[in-house]
């Protein structure tokens, strides 16, 4: 799939987002497996079809990326778990996950979340920098977190 370099095709306002659908399964899983050296198997995400922070993003009517998250009660207070957060290795750097990730905050914040947690690959300093854009703060580290024995940061926002 080849895609026009960033700023000379689609839209001005960046990719739209909604819902994911049933039909973008594939298209999520693909980039899945082109982002991660451990991706989660196309039934991972038929599970949570229908959640309403799991979401794509679509360039020329293509999807460009995905973000899963939901909210759950911990402890008397709902928390956001942002899991899963990929974009196709050829809209990178394009703004799609910024606007995955700040679409998902409010999607979060509607369905009562008061902070939103995540993890990422102590490696991975690209995502680090862009959540630390949005405000998250590292939280602790998970020692070989990660089947190849690579260690996580949780990293957690409060939200407003």
């Amino acid at each position: 799939m080849t895609r026009p370099a960033p700023g000379t095709g689609g839209s001005d306002e960046g990719p739209s987002i909604r819902p994911a659908e049933r039909a973008d399964l594939l298209a999520v899983t693909r980039i899945e497996n082109e982002s991660f050296a451990q991706p989660w198997p196309y039934d991972a995400f038929d599970r949570f079809l229908g959640e309403p922070g799991f979401l794509v993003a679509l360039e020329e009517g293509e999807v460009a990326g995905y973000i899963v998250a939901d909210v759950t009660q911990t402890f008397g207070r709902n928390l956001g778990h942002v899991k899963d957060i990929a974009v196709h290795p050829d809209s990178r750097g394009a703004g799609v996950g910024t606007v995955l990730l700040s679409r998902a905050l409010a999607v979060l914040t509607a369905h009562g979340a008061d902070s939103v947690k995540l993890e990422v690959r102590r490696s991975n300093d690209g995502a680090k920098r862009l959540y630390r854009e949005f405000g998250f703060e590292p939280l602790r580290f998970v020692p070989d977190y990660y089947g190849d024995d690579e260690d996580a940061i949780v990293m957690i926002r409060k939200l407003d």
